[in-house]
């Protein structure tokens, strides 16, 4: 009955990626949440900012269910050391957009700062009640940082630098492992980042973004 259970969940999530709409007769059937990662990314311009939600069903899925998308006039400024004051607003946005609880959240960046000082994935899980683990991939080393796991993908020979809250650090360098693709960095983490960023491009041409 899980099984049944999990696979109507999913077929649920691909209808809300179609319309929106869910058909409430199938809320009786379902029982138990689907399995639901997202990958999160934002793109900045002078005073506008997207962030993206990228949904898929399986680790190693290189195919989106959803789209979540969220903007901001005005963001934050960048300060050194406290990026999540920028970022974890578009974050959020675009999270509470997401009908089910995700299983799992992959952020571009750190989760933990050098010290165990919280990052963007730590006020980010902080935020969410440490209920739903946060993966941050980050593309470069920050300095003074010891406590991460660095991983090679595809043919790169420049890591990645990973951190978690929520999951083991083992299990989080695992599963960013297996993310799809053949290059460094994850299809579906670069999904989201070309996302965002064709998002800012259209909000700045037309003021609004583009729901296809």
């Amino acid at each position: 009955m899980d099984c049944v259970n999990e696979f109507l969940g999913y077929i649920l999530l691909r209808l809300q990626s179609v319309d929106g709409n869910c058909p409430s007769s199938l809320f009786v059937t379902i029982t138990k949440e689907p399995i639901v990662y997202i990958c999160f990314d934002a793109a900045y311009s002078e005073n506008k900012a997207v962030a993206c939600g990228i949904a898929f069903s399986s680790i190693d899925s290189s195919v989106r269910d959803s789209t979540y998308l969220y903007f901001m006039t005005r963001p934050a400024p960048y300060i050194p050391g406290s990026f999540y004051l920028r970022e974890m607003p578009l974050i959020i946005g675009a999270l509470d957009k997401v009908r089910w609880r995700p299983s799992l959240i992959f952020i571009d960046g750190y989760v933990w700062l050098p010290g165990k000082r919280p990052g963007l994935g730590a006020h980010l899980f902080f935020h969410l009640h440490e209920e739903i683990p946060v993966i941050g991939i980050a593309k470069s080393p920050y300095r003074g940082h010891s406590s991460h796991k660095k991983i090679i993908r595809g043919m790169s020979k420049r890591p990645l630098y990973i951190t978690a809250a929520g999951v083991e650090d083992w299990r989080a360098a695992e599963a960013v492992t297996r993310m799809a693709g053949d290059f460094r960095i994850p299809d579906m983490m670069t999904t989201a980042h070309s996302e965002a960023k064709r998002q800012l491009r259209y909000l700045n041409k037309f003021g609004k973004l583009d729901h296809g």
